[in-house]
């Protein structure tokens, strides 16, 4: 689906975001920041290269005139138009589809994955990929390379049945590569993994500059989320391996990184970014437009925003909770935001969850809200229970408003909190539950702690100096004049006005 919105800036610098099931198609964090930096750079000219699910999602977002067109990449729906190679193609693609899964399952063969995934990415557009990889000789090439000897593979036995599900998940994830690249300007991948293929390409066949934008680790996340899957391990392997892959090519290739805290940039540098190539520049938002929340609700409440999602672990947060009502009986735990689709039976088990432990009608899944600044306000103290987060705004949004928080202890959150809130350790509900006791029993220094993490906000964390950022290094990435910044010289950041989502 390709969306028309307007028209570039005669003669403006011209970037393309690269982005996943994120800006301008859903809510949340990401997006919010998307839409930021779009609307605070109208001299600048927009196109949206988005993957999405099925290729029909409506927009979620008003898109400026600045954003020229939006174009969806579906990874699922209907198969690509093609169709399959013949003869000396379909040798030479097999080749290369061999040696590509040959460097994500031995760690001898790993130097072919770039060369063989351009070679793909030429066959994608070509219409021959995805037909390739729905044949049964695809099947067979994978089934030949994980029985090589020596491999680790081998030893977990794969089966055909392993053959053709790890052979689906590639063709789907590899569809991006038949997107037309990125010609002109700067490609802007905001996050990593499949989004950043059609900026990949744009950089190996016509010198687009890179920029990538990491908010949370983008393998760490796929790594978490593996760990649960229904699949066997010799489809995880060839799955993790091509994302293990795919992110150590985007940090050896891109221009500069831009990780939204400093953590990140651990897993960057692990990955094979140049450190000098790394530019930390933190999310922040208007403190004009989150004001302080005013005074607390009349009982112990504790508010929790975001998107409901496995990442978020609502179980530890509904656990904490029924800790703290056995100290606090008259407390109440209110959480707003929406359900993605495909989330509603993490919803239902997070439900059942809070009614198994008897919390009844304390517990309340309030569903997105007009102004997120409401959310906010409910709580006496606001609860941020992830197992990954790069720098969320729900936090510094909750900051900015003047509450007291609870955070574990993953991705930015330490940076953005400082000693202006508690941070605890994910995945521990009597942890948690120890932290909100403590605030709870301290009203004085609940607003105390409101009080500096506001400040904290004002003087860190403010929207013009991160569009200002951006907008430099786009100038300067498009004009090739770019500097290497002093490695790990942060930059302060930005977050947009209310939302009417939280995520």
């Amino acid at each position: 689906m390709h969306v028309q919105s307007g028209a570039p800036h005669p003669g403006a610098a011209h970037v393309t975001l690269l982005t996943e099931g994120t800006y301008p198609h859903s809510h949340g964090g990401v997006s919010v920041w998307c839409d930021q930096l779009v609307q605070g750079m109208p001299d600048l000219a927009f196109q949206v290269m988005a993957v999405t699910g099925n290729g029909r999602e409506p927009l979620a977002w008003e898109l400026p005139p600045q954003v020229a067109e939006v174009v969806s990449v579906p990874m699922w729906g209907p198969a690509p138009p093609g169709s399959p190679p013949r003869g000396r193609r379909e040798r030479l693609l097999m080749t290369a589809y061999e040696h590509f899964l040959a460097a994500l399952l031995d760690p001898a063969e790993e130097e072919g994955f770039g060369p063989a995934l351009y070679v793909l990415a030429a066959a994608a557009r070509d219409g021959l990929l995805s037909p390739a990889l729905r044949s049964d000789r695809a099947v067979r090439v994978l089934a030949g390379v994980w029985n090589r000897p020596g491999l680790e593979v081998r030893e977990a036995r794969p089966t055909l049945h392993d053959a053709v599900t790890a052979t689906s998940l590639l063709e789907h994830a590899l569809r991006p590569l038949a997107a037309e690249p990125p010609r002109t300007g700067v490609s802007h991948a905001v996050s990593g993994g499949i989004a950043v293929l059609p900026g990949l390409t744009g950089l190996h066949e016509h010198g687009v500059p890179l920029l990538l934008t990491e908010h949370g680790v983008y393998l760490r996340e796929r790594y978490l989320s593996y760990r649960s899957s229904p699949y066997r391990w010799p489809v995880r392997a060839v799955l993790l391996g091509f994302f293990r892959l795919l992110a150590g090519e985007t940090y050896r290739r891109a221009a500069l990184i831009t990780p939204g805290n400093r953590y990140n940039r651990l897993w960057e540098e692990q990955g094979g970014a140049d450190p000098a190539l790394i530019r930390t520049v933190y999310n922040g938002v208007d403190p004009a437009a989150f004001p302080a929340a005013g005074p607390e609700p009349a009982g112990p409440v504790l508010s929790w925003a975001g998107r409901v999602d496995p990442i978020k672990d609502l179980q530890t947060l509904i656990r904490a909770f029924a800790l703290v009502r056995e100290r606090v009986p008259a407390a109440r735990l209110r959480m707003f935001g929406g359900t993605p689709r495909g989330g509603e039976a993490y919803r239902e088990h997070c439900e059942e969850l809070a009614r198994s432990l008897g919390l009844g009608e304390a517990v309340a899944f309030e569903g997105r809200v007009d102004d997120i600044r409401d959310a906010y306000a409910a709580g006496s103290v606001v609860m941020l229970s992830s197992i990954s987060e790069g720098f969320p705004f729900t936090l510094i949004e909750a900051m900015s408003c003047g509450r007291a928080t609870v955070s574990t202890d993953v991705g930015g959150v330490r940076e953005a909190v400082g000693d202006t809130g508690l941070v605890v350790p994910p995945r521990d509900p009597r942890a948690m539950a120890e932290a909100v006791l403590t605030l709870l029993a301290d009203p004085p220094r609940r607003a105390a702690m409101g009080e500096a993490a506001r400040l904290r906000v004002i003087e860190q964390f403010t929207l013009r100096q991160t569009v200002d950022t951006f907008r430099a290094i786009y100038l300067e990435l498009a004009a090739g004049t770019y500097r290497k910044p002093d490695a790990g010289t942060p930059a302060a950041g930005a977050a947009a006005g209310p939302r009417s989502v939280a995520g």
